[in-house]
């Protein structure tokens, strides 16, 4: 097993990630029992594949569990679904000092983290990981959220999981779209300050892809890893070292938003055509040098993730997509930070770009 600590004081937890941990999940969720049963909230497709092997566990544990499933997809993370969720851990007769049970990927994560952190003022809540991209981002660091009408991730909180346990062989049963989104939040690790690692990636991406335990297991564990020491330094994104973690995000988010937050463009697939365009942005501003938007580019097509508007099945115009971003929620003073990149590993967070500039390639990406 490999353990990952989340240094954030009185808030610190574990993340242990080892092949076939959902098997041996009751044991490590004993310590977190409150002597009712656990309460797990999954989707309709994780249950399916996941939950019996979940349950096996709790069984053998001697612990007790109800499950909660919601449809899956994106549309989840509303407030309808907040709402029949929150009614759904009151009438369980959650107490504060319980926890709940996240089983699903980072649609699940998400609500379920929102959820736990504004009932009954806050409650508890452990992440069971299902997906790539869940396993080596969105479970790790607090950031919980819905959608709006206005965009992505707009209402949320920070509320940190108390546990996340990661079982690389969960991946077995997802389908290949869903791995190659989530390799893309991989590749993110390496852009923004490890070349090295992205250069694994280059070498190796196709045997993850493959399902290559050796190489799953590695780009887990890196991933999260990098994530947690971003996470331990700038927990609440004060010191704009967490921003870091958003590269690619500001362009998907509004390619996410103008594709209607479905399944034409999964949350993976937009960040990874928002990495391509923001190295691009980065080559036009005389930041970057255009070999390394070039292996960016490369690298995500060899793996079959989108690498620009076209790929991604986006044909708004720049100014279109402009007006999304003006809801991100890093707006600040009337300016939207941007993540560029003056090369491979060496992303920063720009404070000086005009819009109507980004609106100008964008026509022309």
């Amino acid at each position: 097993m490999t353990i990952v600590p989340v240094s954030l004081g009185e808030r610190s937890y574990e993340v242990r990630i080892e092949a076939g941990l959902l098997d041996r999940a009751g044991a490590a969720l004993a310590p977190y029992a409150s002597g009712r049963p656990f309460l797990v909230i999954s989707d309709e497709h994780v249950a399916r594949a996941q939950w019996p092997r979940l349950k096996a566990s709790l069984d053998a544990a001697g612990l007790s569990a109800e499950l909660v499933t919601l449809p899956a997809g994106e549309s989840t993370k509303s407030w309808q679904h907040l709402e029949a969720l929150t009614d759904r851990m009151i009438a369980h007769g959650i107490e504060r000092r319980d926890h709940v049970i996240a089983l699903g990927g980072g649609v699940i994560g998400d609500l379920v983290g929102f959820a736990a952190s504004i009932v009954k003022r806050g409650c508890n809540f452990i992440q069971i990981p299902t997906t790539l991209l869940s396993q080596v981002d969105s479970s790790v660091g607090g950031k919980t959220a819905i959608n709006s009408r206005a965009g992505k991730n707009l209402l949320g909180a920070f509320h940190q999981p108390a546990l996340v346990l990661i079982d690389p062989d969960t991946l077995d049963t997802l389908a290949p779209r869903e791995v190659r989104a989530g390799y893309a939040e991989v590749i993110k690790y390496g852009l923004i300050d490890d070349a090295a690692f992205f250069e694994w990636c280059e070498a190796n991406g196709s045997r993850l892809m493959a399902g290559e335990a050796e190489a799953r297991a590695h780009a887990i564990a890196r991933s999260v890893a990098a994530k947690a020491a971003i996470v331990a330094e700038d927990e609440r994104e004060t010191s704009g070292r967490r921003a870091l973690l958003n590269l690619g995000h500001t362009f998907g988010h509004a390619l996410e938003a103008e594709t209607g937050f479905s399944e034409r463009l999964l949350h993976g697939e937009g960040v990874a055509a928002g990495m391509a365009l923001a190295f691009g942005y980065s080559v036009r501003r005389g930041e970057c040098p255009a070999d390394d938007a070039a292996r960016v580019v490369a690298h995500l097509r060899t793996v079959g993730l989108p690498a620009s508007l076209a790929e991604a099945g986006v044909t708004a115009s720049g100014a279109r997509l402009v007006e999304h971003m003006l809801h991100d929620k890093k707006m600040a003073g009337g300016t939207l930070p941007f993540l560029l990149a003056r090369g491979i590993g060496q992303t920063y967070l720009a404070k000086d770009v005009d819009l109507a500039d980004v609106a100008a390639y964008l026509d022309g990406a």
